[in-house]
């Protein structure tokens, strides 16, 4: 099977899908003066978004990766994403604190997820 990419620029693809996994590149949040709380959502907003564009959606997806810039804000991120993520499909997810590519970053989450099966 072929390998698509969307959204291509010169060093990363947003979208990239192969043998029905979808994988997306790093995503931040739409404005990085707010609080941890608006960030996470509005991660969690644009991840959203890739994932439809995708043929997917959050109840899909396997793995995700969270990078957060202090655990003082662990606690706040968490009951962003505890309610964002559909009862019974928690994917595999790890958490590490990590050093951002901008200082008012807060937050990053990388993500894996399979297609949503075609509807016949």
């Amino acid at each position: 099977m072929d390998i698509e990419r969307k959204q291509t620029k010169t060093r990363m693809s947003r979208i990239v899908k192969h043998n029905g996994v979808i994988y997306l590149c790093g995503q931040v949040c739409q404005d990085a003066s707010q609080n941890i709380t608006v960030q996470t959502q509005t991660m969690l907003d644009k991840v959203d978004n890739l994932l439809a564009e995708a043929g997917s959606d959050k109840a899909h997806i396997l793995s995700a990766t969270l990078y957060i810039k202090d655990m003082k804000y662990f606690s706040d991120m968490n009951a962003v994403w505890d309610a964002w993520v559909p009862e019974g499909h928690a994917p595999a997810r790890a958490c590490v604190e990590a050093k951002m590519a901008r200082s008012e970053l807060l937050v990053e989450i990388s993500v894996i997820a399979a297609e949503k099966p075609s509807i016949i």
